[in-house]
């Protein structure tokens, strides 16, 4: 008789794990545990599927080439016993047995195990207030409720939404939702979008980017219940910014490990609530291994434990604790936290440490904003990005980075992903050897530009001010030069608001500089930031004391600007 394998789940790291025991033990008796009528499928794909681009939600559950991943597949292809609507109701760690409920019967049974695997994975948060249990109030965790929000789309009835929760489900839901001609409001309980993801600057990019698309956001808005019709369907959010009217509403406020197993069992759960696991993803019982959203990793910069459920992070679990149940010596060494989307047509991204994050962690932060576009400007395709880095200002090493925009961002990301893991710094990560060719990149590519910048901050050649700095010091009033070194048409276009504001352009700004006050504070600004540098550094050679450049220009100005006479 083989090694008896029981895998308690069925979405992600369960059947990796079960599929690639097999491959490497052909004789093991592996079996899977699934409370759900539903394998291995594409949680991630669900709102794609409610905005139509994924037609049957059947597609979500196919490999690439077609063939649906249920029982039968695993029994046929894969030589796995799988039971469906199954639940896990306990595990005798002494005698190595999982106790087993059909959900359908409710027969009880036990099977003996040699190793046993957890990939509970997690579970959409759903508040207790009142109306929760509404009519068309949704949560986003399953194909069934894609399905259940896809038909309530299509019944015609529903023409606004209400999205409690602006994070990465959210946004996506947001984005299928407003597709399809449905008026979408987020509320956020936070005063900004993707606050575990990105720095506050680049969030306020995000906002107004959705914004511009009709998003309607109330941010730092809490909701205090839910308020029903006559018919027991969804008719407001009550928040502490006013009723929010709508049709539906999806509930997208985070997703929490699901444990309870494991903590029954007397399994040791980490710091941040999930199931402690060690480098070859074995639980505080050797003969019991975990992997994916039910689990935390390590963070990789700092050293601590970190709860980032991710589809990739599931899979890459799943193939090292299938190699580790036959005989294999696999490692997960952590995670930089990587995590991409897309919303209204930005790609946005985050790898490694936020801005305020690098900080609690001890690291003497510096940072960069670049804008650029994602290839050379005179190729018809080029979209812009905006990229900001996170460095050790004493060892310069890169601690994260985060991108967005029109543009391919997340080849950025993905890059700086790398360069993270293997510790490396500013100087080498400016350096690296990418690919060039006008299609793809500008010769110095836009992440290279942003760890240049950082680069001359820290030898005292450049210095700058962010964006969320200088709205501050317009709105208090303050005594200063706000400089715009762009063209008269550049400017009467679009141009920072505030009486601070004058008109130079670039080209004349040798030659006028003494009509500049040196006694005051000079902030210049571009378009991007590059002729706002230049013009920082030709008043640094003319003798000005105290003068700096706008972080990223207009383009990474995230508040409104206005437009007005070009006149010098």
């Amino acid at each position: 008789m083989g090694k008896r394998i029981v895998v308690v789940g069925g979405v992600a790291a369960g059947p990796k794990a079960a599929a690639r025991a097999r491959r490497r033990d052909p004789e093991a008796e592996i079996t899977i545990v699934e409370k759900g009528d539903l394998l291995s499928y594409a949680g991630c794909g669900l709102p794609f599927y409610v905005a139509g681009l994924v037609h049957e939600a059947e597609e979500l559950m196919c490999t690439a080439s077609g063939t649906v991943r249920d029982a039968g597949f695993f029994k046929a292809v894969k030589d796995v016993q799988v039971l469906t609507r199954t639940l896990a109701e306990k595990i005798d760690r002494q005698r190595k047995e999982l106790s087993v409920i059909k959900l359908e019967t409710g027969e009880r049974s036990v099977l003996p195990y040699d190793k046993l695997v957890l990939a509970t994975g997690g579970n959409p948060v759903m508040p207790r207030m009142k109306g929760i249990d509404l009519r068309r109030v949704y949560r986003v965790g399953h194909p069934a409720d894609a399905v259940a929000i896809r038909e309530a789309v299509e019944s015609g009835e529903v023409d606004r939404v209400a999205i409690i929760g602006g994070g990465l489900i959210g946004l996506e839901m947001a984005d299928a939702l407003s597709n399809q001609g449905i008026d979408v409001t987020i509320v956020e309980l936070k005063d900004q979008l993707l606050t575990w993801l990105l720095d506050p600057d680049i969030a306020a990019l995000l906002a107004k980017h959705l914004r511009s698309k009709g998003v309607d956001l109330r941010l730092g808005a809490g909701v205090k219940e839910f308020e029903g019709d006559a018919e027991g369907n969804f008719k407001a959010a009550l928040t502490d910014q006013g009723p929010v009217e709508a049709d539906m509403a999806i509930v997208a406020i985070g997703v929490r490990p699901n444990v309870s197993l494991a903590a029954e069992a007397g399994l040791k759960l980490g710091t941040t609530g999930a199931i402690a696991v060690n480098e070859s993803l074995q639980t505080s019982d050797p003969d019991i291994y975990a992997g994916g959203d039910c689990v935390e990793s390590i963070n990789l910069i700092t050293g601590k434990p970190a709860y980032v459920p991710m589809g990739s992070t599931a899979n890459k679990h799943g193939r090292i604790i299938g190699d580790n149940l036959t005989g294999g010596q696999e490692r997960f060494p952590g995670i930089v936290g990587t995590t991409v989307l897309k919303s209204f047509g930005f790609n946005v991204g985050r790898t490694g440490l936020c801005e305020q994050a690098a900080r609690d962690a001890g690291f003497d932060v510096i940072t960069s904003v670049a804008p650029s576009p994602d290839c050379a400007h005179y190729y018809p395709a080029n979209k812009m990005v905006v990229v900001k880095m996170i460095a050790d200002a004493k060892t310069r090493r890169l601690l994260g980075a985060q991108a967005l925009g029109m543009g391919d961002a997340v080849k950025r990301v993905d890059v700086a992903a790398t360069a993270i893991t293997f510790g490396a710094t500013l100087d080498q990560f400016a350096n690296l050897d990418l690919g060039y060719a006008p299609p793809y990149s500008t010769a110095i590519d836009v992440a290279a530009h942003a760890a240049n910048v950082a680069r001359n901050k820290l030898e005292g050649i450049a210095r700058s001010v962010s964006p969320l700095d200088l709205k501050r010091k317009i709105d208090a009033g303050e005594d200063f030069v706000l400089l715009d070194v762009r063209s008269p048409k550049e400017f009467e276009t679009e141009h920072l608001p505030g009486s601070q504001v004058r008109l130079v352009p670039l080209g004349k700004l040798r030659e006028r500089s003494g009509e500049l006050p040196k006694g005051k504070e000079i902030i210049t600004y571009c378009k991007v930031s590059l002729r706002g540098y230049e013009a920082a550094r030709i008043l640094d050679a003319a003798g000005f004391k105290d003068v700096k450049f706008l972080d990223g220009g207009v383009v990474a100005w995230p508040y409104e600007t206005v437009t007005g006479n070009g006149k010098e």
